[in-house]
């Protein structure tokens, strides 16, 4: 089975997949955060820099784009292939209320006639691999059946399937039995997204899908970056003494990622606030992995210099022991 880092905005940017990438067990792709495409303007700067070919190197990137617009996701498509890509996300999957106001993300899910002529339009213009992340529907996970008879219509490189509709956002239980249906009907390969937080979620969707070729880490993995290790028990205890060892190894590896994705921001980002606005977003995921997080937490996010903040997560690391996280804490 591969394993992907899903798409998070603000945290899974290129500084954040490189330091994840040489430290921790290797994604097989990376999926960067959406790209929304501007006709006339093109991509920002923020987004040109994150799908640099330079600053992606050794990794398996998947650009994403967020639009309902047939001629902006080509235009922009035609550009990312100039970048060297060969493979370009949908991202149908977005539940904010926001952006699925404006018809785009899961929003586009409920008008699945101009989505099939969207779909239609990019793969007639376009020759390079196009895959899809979504939901199961905007409000019902009965829309799915008329969703999936639409995206077995083309050739896609691959179905990301988060099994939630868009009103759950993240609450509810993902819907198991929709996703097995979809397993078994799609005629292309399909990947499993949604509340993966553990070893034992990731052998229970083997054991019940076991030819399913890959599954897409998201918060799960923002929390505890050796959860694919784990998963593939690269990473497991065998007795007391080997626990001890494997724990101080899992402590070492986090702070060295911590130290290398805060360096990574305090060279392109000016200003300590913007620094500490990223490395907070982090923390609000990555402290679930500590014991006794909770005053830590507060004193992260109430860090306003650079200083008090390398204080608070040194004593963290000092004081502190690497714990499983719960789903129950995130």
């Amino acid at each position: 089975m591969k394993y992907y880092l899903a798409p998070l905005e603000g945290i899974t940017t290129y500084i954040y997949r490189n330091a994840y990438h040489s430290i921790f067990h290797p994604m097989d792709k990376y999926f960067t955060p959406f790209i929304v495409p501007r006709m006339k303007k093109g991509m920002n700067h923020r987004e040109k820099n994150d799908i640099l070919p330079e600053h992606n190197e050794g990794l398996y990137v998947v650009p994403q784009l967020l639009t309902n617009r047939a001629e902006d996701f080509i235009k922009t498509a035609h550009a990312l292939e100039d970048y060297g890509y060969r493979e370009i996300n949908l991202n149908l999957g977005c539940p904010s209320g926001t952006v699925a106001a404006k018809g785009r993300g899961a929003g586009f899910l409920a008008h699945p006639r101009e989505l099939n002529q969207f779909l239609e339009e990019i793969f007639t213009a376009l020759t390079l691999d196009i895959s899809i992340k979504t939901r199961i529907g905007v409000e019902d996970a009965e829309e799915f059946e008329i969703l999936l008879k639409i995206f077995n219509q083309y050739p896609l490189k691959e179905l990301i399937i988060h099994p939630r509709v868009q009103k759950d956002y993240y609450k509810n239980k993902p819907n198991f039995p929709v996703f097995e249906k979809a397993w078994k009907q799609s005629k292309n390969p399909i990947c499993y997204n949604g509340n993966l937080f553990s070893r034992e979620d990731c052998q229970k969707i083997q054991q019940n899908m076991p030819n399913l070729p890959a599954v897409m880490l998201g918060r799960g993995v923002i929390a505890n970056p050796h959860l694919p290790g784990e998963c593939l028990e690269i990473e497991k205890e065998r007795d007391s003494s080997e626990t001890l060892h494997l724990q101080k190894r899992k402590k070492e590896a986090l702070q060295s990622f911590h130290g290398q994705v805060l360096e990574g921001y305090r060279e392109i980002l000016s200003g300590e606030r913007n620094v500490l606005f990223k490395m907070k977003e982090i923390w609000s995921y990555m402290i679930h992995s500590f014991s006794n997080y909770e005053s830590y937490k507060k004193k992260i996010q109430k860090s306003e210099t650079l200083q008090n903040y390398e204080a608070v997560v040194r004593s963290l690391f000092r004081e502190q022991d690497v714990v499983a996280p719960s789903l129950k804490t995130m």
